[in-house]
């Protein structure tokens, strides 16, 4: 035996280097793969594809002919949108909408007061793109601009008037007393250092001047920053009173869509902490207020809010007709963001609970700093749903009287200026256009935080 395998060794062939890596079998990784895998993986399947296919195939042709192909992309009145008029078959009538944008976005807004409108949208813009950018700087003063700041720039500048010309003068004489009461105690270390030695005031001393520009005295320079140039600005151009039924648009859209997300959220995650509470009286209170507004449409709020509200104060102090669906809007969308806090509060584990109060931490520390965190993480998609939802239910208002921005294109299809046969498909596909942007971005970007939160639990 051994001599035959020795008479065989001068011919055995043994690989040295390793073969090159093939790519995957088209059966099992590509397009061809995923198609079998996701379209025809079953009868079932294969039916829904080609029934789908079928519907795309004999409608999207048509959709395209009709707003593109066939379009009316400019004119200045109906003529240009008839057919017997321009002699061709017409299309969607997107003259009708370019015609009509300034309304579409600004309502019946004075068009020489729009500026104010344009600078909120800014302002907006601004503080959106700095709490959302992740490697935006200065995070804490990003949230201070806009929950605070903006807040108050877009009310002064939207209403006017003498009374928010004097609200803004309190916030700057506000602001400039804060100023000098910070300054004033800021020479105290300094008055004190005479006494207790150069070396106790060294450290300071050598601290770069961007980092000495931070805390409290940060957030106040801004402040009076902003404060100090809106009331140049009313000073030197002036302010008129724009009252709130002249509003609508986009505008009152994302103005509805702005106050519903930035309250809703803290006031369900307070309701769902209270629902969750050993003392009786508040979990009673939210149990009820909870099921109670979840229990009636959201028409049924706006209609108690825009009628019966007015009632139970006296007409001195009746709330802005704007403000009515502003206050039911975003009481009926805490109501739903507190279940949905609720189930993630539910999902954490007792450990987490333990491991907290081992550390010595107390009921609201523990929330803030271990709970709510990971519990807001779990539902992250929920509540961008929710989000979702109140962004598409600001049309609601236009039962109460408000012109947003759907209100605005039923407004304009009635007008004999542009009435054709194709206004109001064109009306409605670019309404339908807009809301599906705004909430696809929101969809989009709740994707990346769930990606972004969730890479340090992947195994």
């Amino acid at each position: 035996m051994t001599d035959a395998v020795t008479e065989m060794a001068p011919y055995a062939f043994v690989r040295k280097e390793p073969l090159e890596q093939q790519p995957a079998p088209l059966s099992v990784a590509g397009p061809l793969a995923w198609v079998r895998a996701h379209l025809f993986s079953s009868p079932l399947n294969i039916a829904l594809t080609l029934l789908s296919l079928y519907v795309v195939a004999t409608s999207l042709p048509e959709l395209i002919r009709f707003y593109f192909v066939d379009a009316v992309w400019s004119g200045a009145n109906r003529a240009a949108c008839l057919a017997d008029k321009v002699g061709r078959p017409v299309g969607a009538c997107w003259a009708y909408v370019a015609d009509r944008f300034q309304y579409f976005i600004y309502g019946s807004y004075p068009i020489s007061q729009r500026w104010r409108v344009n600078i909120v949208f800014a302002m907006f813009a601004l503080g959106v793109v700095w709490l959302l950018w992740t490697r935006a700087p200065k995070k804490k003063l990003g949230i201070f601009f806009f929950f605070v700041l903006l807040p108050i720039s877009a009310y002064v500048l939207l209403l006017g008037g003498a009374g928010a010309e004097r609200f803004l003068g309190i916030c700057l004489t506000l602001a400039l007393a804060l100023a000098a009461l910070y300054v004033v105690l800021s020479l105290v270390p300094q008055l004190v250092g005479f006494h207790i030695g150069e070396a106790a005031l060294g450290v300071v001393r050598q601290l770069p001047a961007w980092k000495r520009f931070s805390g409290p005295k940060q957030l106040i320079l801004f402040a009076l920053l902003v404060f100090g140039l809106l009331s140049m600005l009313a000073s030197s151009v002036g302010l008129p009173r724009v009252d709130t039924g002249l509003w609508g648009g986009m505008t009152v859209t994302f103005l509805i869509a702005a106050v519903g997300i930035v309250f809703s959220l803290p006031l369900g995650v307070l309701l769902a902490l209270g629902r969750r509470s050993k003392l009786p009286i508040i979990q009673l209170l939210s149990v009820i207020f909870i099921e109670f507004v979840r229990g009636v449409p959201l028409i049924t709020v706006l209609f108690m809010a825009n009628t019966m509200l007015p009632l139970f104060v006296p007409q001195e102090y009746s709330p802005d007709r704007l403000l009515r669906p502003l206050v039911g809007v975003a009481l009926f969308a805490a109501a739903y963001m507190a279940e949905v806090v609720r189930g993630g509060l539910q999902a954490m584990p007792k450990g987490q609970y333990e491991g907290a109060m081992s550390l010595g931490l107390g009921y609201w520390s523990m929330m803030r700093l271990i709970i709510l965190p990971q519990a807001l993480r779990i539902v992250i998609p929920g509540i961008v749903n929710t989000f979702i939802g109140l962004f598409k239910d600001t049309t609601l208002v236009t039962i109460v009287g408000i012109f947003d921005f759907l209100r605005t294109i039923e407004a304009t299809l009635v007008d004999p200026t542009w009435a054709t046969p194709t206004t109001r498909a064109t009306g409605y596909a670019f309404a339908a256009v807009f809301y599906f942007l705004c909430c696809w971005g929101m969809s989009r970007y709740s994707i990346a935080v769930e990606k972004r939160l969730a890479a340090g639990q992947k195994r």
